[in-house]
Protein backbone atom coordinates (compact mmCIF):
# COMPACT_ATOMS: atom_id res chain seq x y z
CA UNK A 1 0.00 0.00 0.00
CA UNK A 2 1.38 3.39 -0.96
CA UNK A 3 0.87 6.69 0.83
CA UNK A 4 -1.60 9.21 -0.55
CA UNK A 5 -0.06 11.87 -2.80
CA UNK A 6 0.88 15.08 -0.98
CA UNK A 7 -1.81 17.05 -2.84
CA UNK A 8 -4.63 14.78 -1.60
CA UNK A 9 -6.73 16.13 1.29
CA UNK A 10 -6.14 14.42 4.61
CA UNK A 11 -8.73 13.72 7.21
CA UNK A 12 -8.53 15.27 10.67
CA UNK A 13 -10.64 14.79 13.79
CA UNK A 14 -11.52 18.18 15.25
CA UNK A 15 -12.16 18.73 18.92
CA UNK A 16 -12.71 21.57 21.34
CA UNK A 17 -10.36 22.35 24.18
CA UNK A 18 -10.64 25.47 26.32
CA UNK A 19 -12.78 27.20 23.70
CA UNK A 20 -10.25 26.60 20.90
CA UNK A 21 -10.58 24.17 18.00
CA UNK A 22 -7.80 21.63 17.48
CA UNK A 23 -7.35 18.71 15.10
CA UNK A 24 -5.38 15.48 14.90
CA UNK A 25 -4.86 13.37 11.77
CA UNK A 26 -7.25 10.43 11.93
CA UNK A 27 -4.54 7.92 11.09
CA UNK A 28 -3.15 8.42 14.62
CA UNK A 29 -6.54 7.90 16.29
CA UNK A 30 -7.56 4.47 17.49
CA UNK A 31 -10.90 5.32 19.09
CA UNK A 32 -12.90 7.82 21.14
CA UNK A 33 -14.33 6.79 24.50
CA UNK A 34 -16.45 8.39 27.19
CA UNK A 35 -14.58 9.94 30.10
CA UNK A 36 -14.89 7.59 33.09
CA UNK A 37 -13.13 5.21 35.44
CA UNK A 38 -9.76 6.94 35.57
CA UNK A 39 -7.28 5.56 38.10
CA UNK A 40 -4.81 8.06 39.50
CA UNK A 41 -1.19 7.04 39.82
CA UNK A 42 1.12 8.62 42.42
CA UNK A 43 4.19 10.58 41.27
CA UNK A 44 2.81 11.29 37.79
CA UNK A 45 3.35 14.70 36.20
CA UNK A 46 0.35 17.04 36.49
CA UNK A 47 -0.45 16.62 32.79
CA UNK A 48 -1.13 12.90 33.31
CA UNK A 49 -4.55 12.54 34.91
CA UNK A 50 -4.20 8.82 35.43
CA UNK A 51 -4.60 5.57 33.57
CA UNK A 52 -7.49 3.61 32.11
CA UNK A 53 -7.98 -0.07 31.45
CA UNK A 54 -8.49 -0.33 27.71
CA UNK A 55 -9.34 -3.98 27.05
CA UNK A 56 -6.69 -5.13 29.49
CA UNK A 57 -4.01 -2.61 28.50
CA UNK A 58 -2.89 0.20 30.82
CA UNK A 59 -3.24 3.46 28.90
CA UNK A 60 -2.02 6.79 30.37
CA UNK A 61 -4.44 9.68 29.97
CA UNK A 62 -3.01 13.17 29.35
CA UNK A 63 -4.91 16.38 30.06
CA UNK A 64 -4.02 18.54 27.05
CA UNK A 65 -5.06 21.74 28.87
CA UNK A 66 -2.38 21.09 31.52
CA UNK A 67 0.13 19.93 28.89
CA UNK A 68 -0.35 23.29 27.18
CA UNK A 69 0.34 25.12 30.45
CA UNK A 70 -3.25 25.76 31.54
CA UNK A 71 -5.50 24.59 34.33
CA UNK A 72 -7.03 21.10 34.36
CA UNK A 73 -10.02 20.83 32.06
CA UNK A 74 -13.34 20.51 33.93
CA UNK A 75 -15.13 17.22 33.27
CA UNK A 76 -18.57 17.60 31.68
CA UNK A 77 -20.93 15.13 30.06
CA UNK A 78 -19.30 15.97 26.68
CA UNK A 79 -15.74 15.32 27.91
CA UNK A 80 -14.12 12.49 25.95
CA UNK A 81 -10.88 10.58 25.85
CA UNK A 82 -9.36 10.33 22.38
CA UNK A 83 -7.11 7.29 22.17
CA UNK A 84 -4.12 7.98 19.91
CA UNK A 85 -1.10 6.03 18.83
CA UNK A 86 2.13 8.00 18.88
CA UNK A 87 5.68 7.30 17.87
CA UNK A 88 8.08 8.57 15.31
CA UNK A 89 8.06 6.66 12.05
CA UNK A 90 11.49 5.25 12.76
CA UNK A 91 10.19 3.91 16.09
CA UNK A 92 7.11 2.46 14.41
CA UNK A 93 9.36 0.20 12.38
CA UNK A 94 10.78 -1.12 15.66
CA UNK A 95 7.32 -1.59 17.18
CA UNK A 96 7.88 1.21 19.72
CA UNK A 97 4.61 3.07 19.36
CA UNK A 98 2.68 4.18 22.43
CA UNK A 99 -1.04 4.34 23.03
CA UNK A 100 -2.13 7.42 25.01
CA UNK A 101 -5.50 8.91 25.90
CA UNK A 102 -6.15 12.63 25.50
CA UNK A 103 -8.78 14.45 27.54
CA UNK A 104 -10.72 16.86 25.32
CA UNK A 105 -13.77 19.04 26.08
CA UNK A 106 -15.76 17.61 23.16
CA UNK A 107 -15.23 15.94 19.81
CA UNK A 108 -16.61 17.80 16.79
CA UNK A 109 -16.25 16.18 13.37
CA UNK A 110 -13.88 14.68 10.82
CA UNK A 111 -12.80 17.17 8.16
CA UNK A 112 -10.90 16.86 4.90
CA UNK A 113 -8.14 19.49 4.77
CA UNK A 114 -6.09 19.88 1.61
CA UNK A 115 -2.35 20.55 1.99
CA UNK A 116 -2.90 23.89 0.19
CA UNK A 117 -5.19 24.92 3.08
CA UNK A 118 -2.55 24.29 5.73
CA UNK A 119 -0.36 27.20 6.78
CA UNK A 120 2.88 26.85 8.77
CA UNK A 121 2.76 27.14 12.55
CA UNK A 122 3.06 30.73 13.80
CA UNK A 123 6.38 31.51 15.44
CA UNK A 124 4.66 33.62 18.11
CA UNK A 125 1.20 34.50 19.36
CA UNK A 126 -0.04 30.95 19.83
CA UNK A 127 -1.26 29.81 23.22
CA UNK A 128 0.80 26.64 22.95
CA UNK A 129 4.43 25.91 22.08
CA UNK A 130 5.12 26.21 18.37
CA UNK A 131 6.65 22.72 18.22
CA UNK A 132 3.27 21.33 19.33
CA UNK A 133 1.70 22.76 16.14
CA UNK A 134 1.97 20.85 12.87
CA UNK A 135 0.19 23.64 11.01
CA UNK A 136 -2.87 25.84 10.89
CA UNK A 137 -5.71 24.41 8.82
CA UNK A 138 -8.10 26.81 7.09
CA UNK A 139 -11.64 25.55 7.60
CA UNK A 140 -14.75 27.61 6.74
CA UNK A 141 -12.97 30.92 7.27
CA UNK A 142 -11.41 29.89 10.59
CA UNK A 143 -8.10 28.39 11.58
CA UNK A 144 -7.88 25.02 13.27
CA UNK A 145 -4.69 24.15 15.14
CA UNK A 146 -3.30 20.89 13.74
CA UNK A 147 -1.43 19.22 16.58
CA UNK A 148 1.92 17.48 16.16
CA UNK A 149 1.02 14.55 18.41
CA UNK A 150 4.54 13.13 18.53
CA UNK A 151 5.80 16.43 20.02
CA UNK A 152 2.82 17.00 22.32
CA UNK A 153 2.99 13.47 23.67
CA UNK A 154 6.76 12.92 23.77
CA UNK A 155 6.95 10.49 26.68
CA UNK A 156 10.52 11.37 27.59
CA UNK A 157 9.56 15.03 27.99
CA UNK A 158 6.42 14.23 30.01
CA UNK A 159 8.52 11.91 32.18
CA UNK A 160 11.05 14.70 32.76
CA UNK A 161 8.20 16.90 34.01
CA UNK A 162 7.44 14.27 36.67
CA UNK A 163 11.07 14.13 37.78
CA UNK A 164 11.55 17.92 37.93
CA UNK A 165 9.54 18.51 41.17
CA UNK A 166 11.24 15.54 42.87
CA UNK A 167 14.65 16.88 41.90
CA UNK A 168 13.72 20.38 43.12
CA UNK A 169 12.58 18.90 46.48
CA UNK A 170 15.84 16.97 46.83
CA UNK A 171 17.91 20.12 46.21
CA UNK A 172 15.80 22.46 48.39
CA UNK A 173 17.25 23.15 51.84
CA UNK A 174 15.46 21.51 54.73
Amino acid sequence: MSAAPASEPRQYLTFSLGGEMYAIGILAIKEIIEYSDLSTVPMMPPAVRGVINLRGAVVPVVDLQVRFGGQPAPVTKRTCIVIVETGAEDLADKGEQHVIGLVVDSVSEVLDIAPADIEPAPSFGARIRSDFIQGMGKVRGRFVVLLATDSVLALDEIGALAEAPATADAVAPA
